[in-house]
């Protein structure tokens, strides 16, 4: 039997309350602070883009919506190569509660249909192609893993030899490995299946470990270590660390 080639549509993590970069975040948004000649989201958008997604939904709190529609508008200013330059579509989910990535993906389950997604935390930037990642995905899930200094702030995944994934498990005490989960993720439209049973962790928050070690059990889950620059914006450091980054990358073109 042929199997069926879903579309790939791209759901961006726009919310939270920034509380890491106070006072910045009393004004605005975090991922409307700029990294050196751009606004942090719209490297994630460009992520998708250039991996040839054109329908992305951006989940934000009720209080920031106005100032990503103003900035972002329908889509207009983003085009997807090889698809006769036509701009993309852009579309808006309300998370009136910051409960976690998990429930943040679970705002676009209508939109995402029986598609395929990529879901991205818009704070994170990468310079890795994701072109190959979504023209070769089909079934289960795909997360991408970096090497780090101080695991205990992250994701970590467990895996074999083999690189198969054993566990998932949220900022551990113990770590065990220095893969830290990031936050660019591949799923069928099987995903929301596995929200079934998942509760609220002790961060008080809907956990996207859930659901990936749902696809662990079902052995559905690949991995890909990224080896290119990936930068957590969502500090201080890390923020001026990009905008130094992207600077000089400007400047050598």
């Amino acid at each position: 039997m042929k199997t069926i080639k879903r579309e790939m549509k791209g759901v961006i993590l726009a919310g939270g309350k920034g509380t890491r970069l106070y006072p910045l975040t009393l004004v605005t948004n975090k991922h409307l602070l700029p990294v050196y000649n751009k606004p942090v989201i719209y490297y994630a958008i460009e992520k998708m883009v250039d991996a040839g997604i054109n329908k992305i939904m951006i989940v934000t709190s009720p209080h920031h919506m106005e100032d990503f529609v103003k900035l972002l508008g329908s889509g207009e200013n983003f085009k997807v190569q090889n698809k006769r330059g036509n701009q993309i579509q852009i579309v808006y989910g309300i998370q009136n509660e910051p409960l976690g990535t998990a429930q943040g993906l679970w705002i676009a389950k209508d939109y995402i249909g029986d598609d395929n997604c990529m879901l991205y935390l818009g704070d994170n930037i990468i310079e890795d192609d994701l072109k190959k990642n979504v023209n070769n995905f089909n079934t289960g899930a795909e997360i991408f893993l970096k090497k780090v200094k101080n695991p205990k702030n992250f994701g970590i995944a467990e895996i074999d030899k083999k690189g198969n994934v054993l566990n998932i498990e949220e900022k551990p005490k113990n770590p065990k490995s220095d893969l830290a989960v990031i936050g660019v993720y591949l799923y069928d439209n099987t995903v929301f299946e596995k929200f079934e049973g998942i509760k609220l962790s002790k961060r008080g928050e809907y956990e996207m470990s859930h659901i990936n070690n749902k696809y662990i059990k079902e052995g559905k889950i690949k991995t890909n270590i990224l080896t290119k620059e990936w930068f957590d914006t969502g500090s201080f450091e890390s923020l001026i660390e990009a905008g130094n980054y992207m600077k000089n990358k400007n400047s050598k073109k």
